[in-house]
């Protein structure tokens, strides 16, 4: 016993019981949001459980009127039988109906809104996650919480007050059934206790799995280009069946524990059934009850345990609950991005819409959580109608500052300003609502499944298809949309399939351009192409009306001559250029 009491707490001291809590008042701030629905889904339950009740007492009379120990109406009592079974079906249809709509509906809701919090979580925070990681807690995980909130609670009151009502009905008509009907109680408590800590193993283990398997699948998918073109098509089939042994492993561990506890379980249940036929038929022998009211004990006893067992299943149900509302908090409690400036941004913007939105970056300090320092003392300044190139060698920082300037990241030391192009005092501090002021361009494939025009529209819902080629074509795209069998409304596949990649980065760079954002940023964007279609884009972009702040980052100096900066990115710092290091850059290259 002493040792039992130090070891839970044991596990109060480590804070497994705080966490316990928690995780509990998480989920808690969910279920309040659908008392109405749990209320309606309980009552279902609750009068279920009545009727049930009902059609026991009905079957005892009826069968007593059978077998000669009471007189009484057999037509009567056995339509009021079959009443009571048919009121049970339908009670039990609609209220599997119920559960199903209200679960969807609320797993619907729950996703959505968690959905919501992980797109405005701290970007760099998010990114210590694997994206598989991230779909199994946002798709499992909340479907357990779903599932749960709906179910625990009031399965908990139904459970409860089945058993307390049966548990009544055999200690009102014969208080010696009850006893035999409680004999497995004692052994489904103890192993109750014994197999907690090992759930909550098991729960863990398996959520753990799951995550592994989706991050494999998420990127053996993702990468079946690369799979392929690096032979590694062998070595991947045997890291999939590597998983495939251990997921093996794990389950039949958990089914092995589950056999041997139903076994267990299974035999005790059968010793409580015989043990009340006994019992019944010996008190029915000696003339203590009517052959009806054992039929009534041995209904109520199977109700009896059933009863039991559900409510010691919700034990593995609340740590299965708990453990997927731990694994979600700690995607959704990460430091969230702040957007309470948005009304003073809006009305900036509305404010230098028609001159132009510039960007200054003055003694920029950075530095990854991870420790490694990126800036130190970073200052550079683009004003509309320009080009400003940032340059420099690959791992010195151009993503990370374009990063830092759509606030992905927050300024450690300096800052970041966007300023007006008709009166520089008019400004306000780059921040995640400002992001409204930018259109942007990063490196890689960026465009969804769909058609062109979807994708186009996607960042201008009402966007008429003259203004989509308008961009097509200061993007150097419309040459090849135009041949195109259905133009602008042609599919594009997963990723970009169908279309080359310097297409695809055209098409990409027409997307940001259709939005008329006053500042557009450019990450490599414009690698996949040849120099003479890259410069005829920029050429597009700078003799364009609409007064548009341009960044750009580039390996290729070939493009520098025509931008109106150039700053490199070197010792941590952005240095400007004059024009005979960028002659110096581009003769180099």
């Amino acid at each position: 016993m002493r040792e039992r009491l130090a070891f839970y707490w044991g596990r109060i001291k480590a804070g497994r019981l705080k966490e316990f809590i928690a995780q509990t008042k998480w989920i808690y701030s969910y279920a309040r949001h659908y008392w109405l629905q749990m209320v309606f889904y309980t009552a279902l339950g609750l009068t279920g459980t009545v009727v049930s009740l009902l059609s026991s007492l009905v079957s005892r009379d009826l069968v007593d009127i059978i077998t000669g120990h009471e007189t009484g109406a057999v037509v009567q009592t056995f339509c009021m039988m079959i009443g009571l079974n048919v009121g049970n079906t339908v009670v039990s249809l609609i209220s599997g109906y119920a559960s199903e709509w209200i679960s969807m509906k609320v797993d619907t809701e729950i996703k959505s809104e968690i959905f919501e919090k992980i797109l405005v979580t701290d970007w760099e925070s998010l990114t210590n996650y694997h994206t598989g990681d991230l779909l199994t807690r946002w798709n499992s995980d909340a479907s357990q919480i779903s599932s749960g909130v709906l179910s625990f609670i009031p399965n908990t009151i139904i459970y409860v007050f089945r058993f307390i009502s049966a548990f009544a009905m055999v200690v009102y008509y014969d208080w010696t059934f009850a006893v035999f009907a409680l004999l497995g109680l004692p052994v489904s408590v103890l192993l109750s206790r014994k197999l907690m800590r090992r759930m909550v193993n098991n729960n863990k283990r398996s959520a753990a799995m799951g995550a592994k398997m989706s991050c494999f699948n998420q990127e053996a998918f993702s990468n079946i280009q690369t799979i392929k073109a690096f032979g590694l098509i062998p070595m991947y089939v045997q890291y999939l069946k590597d998983l495939q042994k251990e997921y093996i492993e794990m389950k039949l561990d958990f089914k092995r524990m589950s056999v041997w506890t139903s076994l267990l379980l299974t035999t005790v249940g059968l010793i409580v059934s015989y043990s009340c036929y006994g019992w019944g038929i010996h008190r029915v022998w000696s003339g203590a009850i009517s052959y009806g009211t054992m039929t009534m004990f041995l209904s109520l006893s199977s109700t009896l345990s059933s009863s039991l067992s559900n409510i010691t299943s919700l034990v593995p149900s609340a740590i299965s609950l708990t453990t997927s509302a731990g694994r979600l908090m700690d995607i959704v409690e990460m430091p969230r991005e702040d957007y309470s400036d948005a009304p003073e941004v809006e009305e900036f913007l509305a404010r230098n819409r028609e001159n132009g939105i510039g960007l200054y970056a003055e003694h920029i300090r950075y530095a990854y959580r991870n420790g490694t320092q990126v800036f130190e003392d970073a200052t550079f300044c683009a004003r509309p109608h320009e080009i400003v190139a940032l340059v420099g060698p690959s791992g010195e920082g151009k993503t990370t500052m374009l990063r830092l300037v759509l606030a992905l990241m927050p300024v450690q030391e300096g800052s970041l300003t966007l300023v007006g192009g008709a009166a520089e005092q008019d400004s306000v501090s780059m921040s995640p609502a400002a992001r409204i002021f930018f259109s942007y361009v990063p490196q890689g494939n960026t465009m969804f499944s769909g058609t062109i025009a979807g994708n186009m529209r996607n960042v201008k819902e009402d966007a008429t298809d003259e203004e989509i080629i308008e961009a097509l074509k200061m993007a150097c795209a419309w040459d090849f949309v135009e041949r195109l069998p259905d133009g602008i409304n042609s599919e594009i596949k997963e990723r970009g399939g169908g279309f080359s990649e310097g297409q695809a980065q055209r098409l990409s760079i027409a997307r940001a351009l259709l939005r008329k954002s006053p500042i557009l940023l450019l990450d490599e964007a414009t690698s996949a192409l040849d120099v003479a279609t890259e410069r005829r884009l920029l050429r597009n972009i700078m003799s364009d009306e609409y007064p548009r702040t341009c960044i750009l980052t580039t390996h290729r100096p070939t493009v520098l001559t025509i931008c109106d900066r150039v700053y490199a990115i070197r010792d941590r710092r952005c240095e400007i250029q004059d024009e005979a290091e960028v002659e110096r850059m581009i003769k180099d290259f």
